[in-house]
């Protein structure tokens, strides 16, 4: 049986991605802020979590629960309130970051040990396509309208953050996905593509063998050529 922890997976992309992995036969524990919220993840068969990743204490607490660790999808995320630069500052950097790069750093140094004892530890980090410069640089791209810095900037840190993390844990796979212009309250579901289509590369690198690829940023048609 695989063990997998999601943060963020009270609703959306992290709580698709939570049933999809149950559907596959993983043991998967819902990471949450607010348990009270877990209703939808608990109806799944979901393992209901508190699991704050800009808290180090409640990510700590969130991991001595677990009995063991096999995969961890590093889902939670939040847009800010910057959305270009009249309304820019560094405390409206600092808050996003804190949540969609920090974060991810808090939760898989504590996953670290227990995922050391997996036979085959998967590391997934959710970024976005507004971190990769070529698609924000290109007109026709959903991502070249968006000027938001703050959330652009911090997705670009995990896509660096995830290769870096392969590369200093060979014995591990560690990937990076792109769920695409998916419809969810960051958009006010204005995207085009439905949750489950915006956790097709988050489901199949979860899933990666223990000779799968490491070190990759994926979108739901595959790799991302750097």
């Amino acid at each position: 049986m695989t063990t997998t922890l999601i943060t963020g997976a009270n609703k959306s992309l992290g709580l698709e991605t939570a049933r999809r992995l149950i559907d596959a036969g993983h043991t998967v524990y819902a990471g949450m802020r607010d348990p009270k919220n877990g209703d939808a993840a608990r109806a799944l068969g979901a393992r209901v979590v508190q699991l704050d990743v800009t808290d180090q204490a409640s990510v700590d607490g969130a991991l001595a629960t677990l009995p063991e660790l096999d995969v961890l999808v590093n889902n939670a995320g939040i847009l800010g309130t910057s959305f270009g630069v009249d309304d820019l500052s560094v405390a409206a950097m600092s808050t996003v970051f804190d949540t969609n790069v920090l974060g991810i750093a808090r939760v898989t140094q504590a996953a670290l040990p227990l995922l050391g004892r997996s036979a085959n530890p998967v590391i997934v980090n959710v970024a976005s396509g507004v971190g990769w410069p070529r698609f924000l640089s290109t007109e026709g791209r959903d991502e070249f309208p968006v000027a938001a810095i703050p959330y652009a900037s911090s997705k670009a840190a995990v896509i660096t953050l995830t290769v870096q993390y392969a590369k200093n844990l060979p014995g591990f796979r560690v990937n990076v996905s792109d769920p695409g212009y998916t419809s969810t309250d960051f958009n006010r579901h204005s995207g085009h593509q439905t949750v489950t289509e915006g956790t097709d590369a988050t489901v199949r690198l979860a899933q990666v063998a223990a000779d799968g690829p490491t070190g990759e940023f994926h979108d739901r048609e595959g790799r991302i050529e750097y």
